[in-house]
């Protein structure tokens, strides 16, 4: 397996001098020997405010309960967080990511739900060795070109959920439909995954219609979809932009006429807010609320009792992020500088999920099971799994 060679950051190269020195010393450092016992110390990069907070809130609490659950400490050391608003902006991510590892001194960064942001982040992550944890952007080149020894994914691959529903469109006879999503990296990459197996499935796509994110003026293209009459319709949306469409959906008067379908970030955390409007839709997502599963049935009890709020897939993998970090500091006794030792460990991990139990690819992408579900009654009934142990093809990661 090729690994990932760093360019040596100003970081890096102090870090490595001190082992260095080290190495040739009997003498333990005063460094190492507080660094054992301080803080470790996360940088929690997501939004909290705008289109996603609610995403990013339910990541942020779902991760402290997990937290709580193993005693307040990973690897027998105390946490410190510092929160701070990527405010899904792509723009900033990579500057904001730099100031929590440079001026912040975080030894993990955690985030972020905007793929664009957690590019940047994944940026800093390569060029300061520093270890990164993403709990939702599914980019593609995340864990594809970009892929490193520090890098791990605990959600998806954008590619991951779209793949799942092609098959399952053409399972109920839907061979024509029409697409629509934000145009941005996220939908282009969802929409690529429904559109590789679908129509290798022999399905057509007859309109492609995109947005710029994250606008939510959808009537003129319900008007056109209403006119062309396709057999269905497959769209991935999410937070506030999700609750907008399906209202949008049904007041066009498409419910019931022409089936939708979509990945379950659509539904996934908005079906109290869109009410009897969501009814029917069927969606593909590795997680619903509904699984019956001792981890599962445990955390929706303790996050619904802790937060008020209803459990979602965000919420998972803000609980699985923590989950993850917690086995690999434990393997090494807390020492966040134990490199390939900790990283093999986390590799090797089987998380065992409110989704279910899930292992790693080479690229640090899960591989896991897409469930297939259907609002009914105004919750996500799963009705079966769509493809089991689903693994991203990480195209262009050197770790494959």
């Amino acid at each position: 397996m090729t690994m990932f060679n760093n360019p040596l950051s100003r970081r890096s190269l102090l870090v490595g001098t001190a082992a260095g020195v080290a190495a040739v010393s009997t003498f333990t450092p005063t460094r190492f020997a507080i660094g054992q016992t301080a803080k470790i110390k996360i940088g929690l990069m997501l939004p909290y405010s705008g289109t996603y907070a609610s995403l990013g809130n339910n990541i942020t609490d779902a991760f402290k309960l997990r937290l709580a659950e193993v005693g307040g400490k990973l690897g027998g050391r105390e946490v410190e967080f510092v929160q701070l608003d990527d405010e899904s902006a792509p723009p900033k991510g990579k500057d904001n990511a730099a100031k929590l590892v440079t001026k912040d001194k975080v030894d993990i960064l955690v985030g972020t739900v905007h793929s664009g942001v957690a590019m940047g982040m994944a940026a800093i992550a390569r060029e300061e060795n520093v270890l990164l944890v993403v709990p939702n952007a599914g980019a593609g080149d995340i864990t594809g070109k970009m892929c490193a020894p520090n890098i791990f994914r605990t959600s998806f691959s954008n590619w991951q959920p779209g793949y799942a529903c092609g098959p399952v469109m053409m399972k109920d006879g839907k061979k024509n439909v029409v697409t629509m999503t934000w145009n941005y990296p996220a939908g282009h990459e969802q929409i690529g995954g429904f559109k590789e197996s679908y129509t290798a499935a022999g399905g057509k796509i007859v309109k492609e219609i995109l947005l710029d994110f994250p606008k939510v003026e959808f009537q003129a293209y319900l008007t056109e979809i209403a006119a062309l009459k396709p057999d269905a319709v497959f769209v991935f949306f999410s937070g506030d932009g999700a609750v907008k469409f399906i209202k949008d959906y049904a007041g066009a008067g498409l419910k019931g006429k022409i089936p939708l379908y979509a990945t379950g970030f659509l539904t996934d955390g908005v079906l109290q807010a869109v009410g009897n409007d969501a009814e029917g839709i069927k969606n593909t997502l590795h997680y619903a609320d509904s699984l019956d599963n001792p981890v599962n049935k445990k955390f929706v009890k303790a996050f619904e009792a802790a937060t008020k709020r209803p459990v979602d897939v965000f919420a998972v993998q803000g609980y699985d992020t923590c989950s993850l970090l917690a086995t690999g500091l434990e393997a090494v006794k807390g020492d966040i500088k134990a490199g390939a030792t900790l990283y093999s460990t986390m590799r090797n991990t089987i998380v065992d999920s409110p989704r279910g139990k899930f292992t790693f690819s080479a690229s640090h992408n899960p591989v896991q099971d897409f469930y297939v579900r259907q609002v009914k009654g105004g919750k996500d009934v799963v009705l079966g799994v769509a493809v089991k142990a689903l693994a991203d093809p990480a195209k262009g990661c050197s770790m494959v």
